[in-house]
């Protein structure tokens, strides 16, 4: 097969070709690119393999432009690196490694290109397409790589259990790809992955989280969650979540399988949003429910306070994942804690009160609040959620009524604390603070309006009664 026409969209494929060609090298464009390439999939990162150095012919194709070409050479890795415009290409010299069983070190030598491919991950990542002029667009499948794209199948192009031997992450990295192609793992490399799931503790976190992430961002994550769960990777990365798993009975009660109610909101969310954080949130909503499940005679299964605990265990799990410790992990933490409080809402009776508080609590991160909300609902009944996404809508309406009238979102308080030391000649205490709550309180409750009038009259009073007086 032959791609040609494909190459030629691309000036970067015959220059290369052309002075790889100066230089004597066989090289190819190879991996991710040519399975995207035959996929009809959009990519950007373009990796050339020669027999020869690799760095060698990456300083030859950056002088060989008119510009200047920014050029970032690794010379312990062997491999050299350009950027074009919006392009990043990469250059290395064809290898073959090998591995010590307790290392994820490679013992790396000059290769052939066939053993250069027989070092890749998966037969649809082992395909290359040469660039010399004599077989230029020329493709070298030897381990029928099209085949399994046709078929839609993930594969080794070797042993498998050697392949995830050599390093475990690969294990990851097939149910990344099985999820963002939507393809399956041939039986014998999935076992494999059964076979060596505890080998994933040697990869280090940071490298496991990024194909965790990955998997998360695809179009439907629940697909390689339940890779993950049955290949028995999940119970070694991410035992909580596997906790979620399994119902209990007693008599003729029992509570829904929350680690299959997860999923369903992951996918609910995943249909309105691209956040990755706000995806987060939907994996940790309930992450909670088995630590706080108990069994009442008279209502069944309760989860009490899964919000709350839930949202106590998200930092200690960002932590070991190696998620990142700041804001985001904020964000994901306030709306695990608030997760419930939308659906409390869901009356006709709602007071201004509960939903000003609600406004106040979520600040900016209300509208995604009420996007896990929805995902929530979750239900064999189609009525049954139908109604509660209406009562939803009536809740949103009430929110956009009440922030109107009250702007209590990301709400400053009308008066602040250097004001009210200023006004009664106070130094920063307890009694400060306790004004400026009350003055707080007030305004959630509708006992006065959100203007700096209304606030300082009940400054006063408040004042008074507690027997401050203002220094004029």
């Amino acid at each position: 097969m032959n791609f040609k026409e494909q190459l030629d969209q691309q000036e970067i494929f015959a220059r290369v070709g052309r002075i790889a060609d100066q230089l004597g090298m066989e090289t190819y464009v190879v991996g991710g690119y040519v399975r995207d390439l035959i996929l009809n999939r959009p990519s950007k990162d373009i990796d050339f393999v020669c027999v020869g150095s690799g760095i060698q012919l990456a300083h030859a194709v950056a002088a060989s432009f008119d510009k200047h070409v920014p050029l970032n050479v690794f010379k312990n890795f062997g491999t050299a690196n350009i950027r074009l415009d919006d392009w990043d290409v990469e250059f290395v010299g064809a290898r073959r490694e090998s591995y010590r069983h307790d290392s994820r070190k490679p013992i790396v030598e000059d290769g052939t290109l066939q053993e250069d491919q027989e070092r890749r991950d998966f037969t649809i990542n082992a395909l290359a397409i040469c660039v010399n002029a004599a077989r230029y667009g020329e493709l070298i499948d030897p381990f029928d790589g099209l085949g399994d794209m046709k078929r839609k199948i993930i594969r080794t192009p070797t042993d498998p259990i050697i392949t995830f031997s050599d390093d475990p992450l690969r294990m990851m990295r097939a149910i990344r790809f099985a999820a963002q192609l939507h393809f399956d793992i041939e039986p014998e490399t999935f076992m494999a992955i059964v076979h060596d799931a505890h080998r994933i503790q040697i990869v280090s976190a940071e490298r496991v989280i990024d194909e965790l992430n990955k998997i998360i961002m695809t179009p439907k994550p629940s697909y390689g969650f339940k890779l993950l769960f049955v290949s028995k990777l999940l119970q070694e990365i991410f035992p909580e979540m596997v906790e979620l798993q399994g119902v209990d009975s007693v008599g003729d009660k029992s509570h829904k399988d929350n680690f299959y109610h997860t999923l369903q909101v992951l996918d609910n969310v995943s249909q309105m949003s691209d956040n990755l954080w706000l995806r987060w949130a939907a994996i940790l909503h309930d992450i909670a429910k088995p630590a706080t499940k108990r069994f009442n005679p008279k209502v069944g299964w309760t989860f009490h306070g899964h919000e709350d605990r839930g949202a106590r265990m998200v930092p200690g799990i960002f932590r070991r994942l190696k998620l990142p410790m700041d804001e985001r992990m904020k964000y994901v933490q306030n709306l695990v804690r608030l997760h419930l409080r939308p659906i409390a809402l869901v009356s006709d009776k709602v007071t201004d009160s509960a939903v000003r508080r609600l406004l106040f609590d979520a600040g900016d991160e209300v509208e995604d609040l009420m996007k896990l909300c929805r995902a929530d609902i979750t239900s064999k009944n189609n009525n049954k959620v139908q109604k509660f996404l209406a009562n939803f809508d009536k809740v949103e309406a009430k929110m956009l009524e009440v922030e109107e009238k009250d702007h209590v979102r990301n709400f400053q308080p009308p008066v602040s604390g250097e004001e009210i030391m200023e006004i009664f000649g106070l130094p920063p205490s307890k009694a400060v603070g306790d004004l400026k709550e009350q003055i707080k309180e007030a305004i959630l409750d509708g006992q006065i309006q959100n203007n700096k009038g209304e606030a300082l009259d009940l400054l006063y009073k408040l004042a008074a009664h507690k027997g401050i007086q203002a220094k004029n």
